[in-house]
């Protein structure tokens, strides 16, 4: 096979694209939409000259990735002062801050406990990005790398936090409330129950990422990555072609699907075993989100001022509280106080928006596929933490999971971390296969693939790589 299709242009079909390229395989894209990116899209939601990212804004693992490093790609990065926050209902603000010494005296007596989980870590990304965002099972070297690296005893103590649930965790390693929230509101990124492991992994990664390469977001918005994508494939001699949907997988070609396992299920009309189709059609979706964004005449008044130096903030106050909304999401129902995160690039990069406006976005997790309008409760908890915030809303944008399921085939139900990422989907992911199908050059290379969500790459670059290893 010396030309292969690559179905889908998000992050991970275009790291697969240039993955099979640099190795001399010619390469055409299909992508459904009439833009390339997928989730990394921007759009002018509200009004116009107002830059919206429609999914992935805050892109710490496309910095931290060992794939997009390589390819120099050019993306301007922007880094808030402060990655993210979290505010509380007494007018005071705990910073997640690029520097460790500076988030330890922001947690108090929390913050020796703080500096032993993680300042082991912040220093070796360039060891522990490739266990993190690697296959798995990692490979034996990598891991005895990362071992001498950090010291085996601090590795078998990160594996066991890593693996943990983020309540029994907080509850254990902090004594503070409001360490316990904070970091609590880190692991619900997860989009899983605080009480299902790994959830507190999820926290664990974002903390360290923090330190070590930032939460960053691409001047200009999140399009800016996913153009400088396409462009490097079509410097390398691949072609994309944006408005064309692929209805069925070629037979005697090299296939790579960035697509949902059912979508991939349908793509080959029956020639899967019937044992393998249905584990694909059995794969667990998690919640979905709904998000809105807003057009600002102002910066959003928070009542904490630490918050005007964070790009993200964490809106939930209580552990018990993002603990009750995380559960109302997994288990079919909406929670009357959402956890909300909220991005608020236009405080760092101005070109999103025109001169003196700002824009921001929400969103919470809700159960996969609901049709509940959350407009008013996520709003709610923003002017919660910052009383005026309405009266400075120009326009409103809201997206529940259906209408970003319909702008995204791949975000099933609105869960934009192809599919629920609790520990058995982390290893049958979507099979014990990962990658791999039963069909000879067909290969699955979307989030539903090790290592999982987030804006990467590494689902399409591995799979990539196992294709060329089936080829040599």
């Amino acid at each position: 096979m010396t030309s292969a299709l690559v179905v889908g242009s998000g992050p991970n079909g275009l790291a697969a694209a240039i993955v099979l390229l640099q190795s001399g395989i010619e390469v055409e894209v299909h992508e459904a939409a009439d833009w390339v990116g997928g989730g990394v899209h921007s759009e002018e939601l509200t009004l116009p000259g107002f830059v919206h990212d429609v999914c992935a804004t805050v892109q710490p693992l496309a910095v931290g990735s060992p794939f997009f490093r390589s390819l120099e790609l050019g993306v301007e990065w922007v880094h808030p002062e402060a990655p993210a926050a979290h505010p509380f209902d007494d007018g005071t603000a705990v910073l997640l801050e690029r520097d460790l010494d500076a988030t330890v005296a922001g947690l108090g007596r929390d913050g020796g406990a703080y500096r032993r989980l993680v300042a082991p870590l912040v220093g070796r990304w360039d060891e522990l990005a490739p266990v993190l965002l690697g296959r798995l099972p990692p490979r034996l070297r990598t891991t005895l790398r990362l071992a001498d690296a950090v010291g085996s005893s601090v590795l078998a103590r990160s594996v066991r936090a890593a693996l943990a649930d983020a309540r029994s965790f907080v509850e254990s390693t902090f004594e503070t409330e409001r360490a316990r929230a904070w970091f609590a509101g880190h692991c619900a990124h997860s989009m899983l129950p605080l009480e299902r492991r790994p959830s507190a992994g999820f926290g664990l990664t974002l903390a360290v990422l923090g330190h070590a390469v930032g939460w960053p977001v691409p001047r200009g918005g999140a399009q800016t990555l996913a153009d400088a994508l396409a462009e490097r494939v079509r410097s390398l001699g691949g072609t994309i072609v944006t408005g064309s949907r692929v209805d069925e997988l070629p037979r005697d070609q090299l296939v790579l699907a960035d697509v949902s396992p059912r979508e991939l299920a349908r793509l080959v009309r029956g020639r899967f075993p019937d044992r393998y189709e249905r584990r694909l059609l059995d794969y667990r979706h998690g919640p979905g989100v709904f998000k809105l964004d807003w057009a600002l005449d102002e910066p959003i008044p928070w009542h904490a001022e630490e918050c005007r130096r964070a790009g993200t903030i964490h809106l939930g106050g209580t552990l018990d509280e993002i603990s009750q909304s995380e559960w109302a999401a997994w288990s079919g129902r909406v929670a009357e106080r959402p956890f909300v995160l909220l991005v608020q690039p236009t405080l760092f990069d101005a070109s999103r928006a025109p001169a003196d406006k700002h824009v921001a976005w929400a969103y919470c997790h809700v159960p996969n596929g609901s049709v509940v309008d959350l407009t008013e409760r996520v709003e709610a908890q923003v002017e919660r933490f910052a009383p005026g915030f309405r009266e400075l809303v120009l326009a409103r944008s809201a997206l529940g999971p259906r209408e970003l399921e319909a702008r995204n085939r791949n975000l099933v139900g609105g869960d934009i971390n192809g599919g629920a990422m609790d520990l058995g989907q982390l290893v049958r992911r979507p099979t014990l296969s990962t990658c791999a199908t039963p069909l000879v050059g067909v290969y699955l290379c979307s989030s539903s693939t090790p290592p999982g969500g987030g804006v990467h790459g590494m689902c399409g670059y591995h799979a990539a790589r196992a294709a060329l290893r089936s080829l040599a």
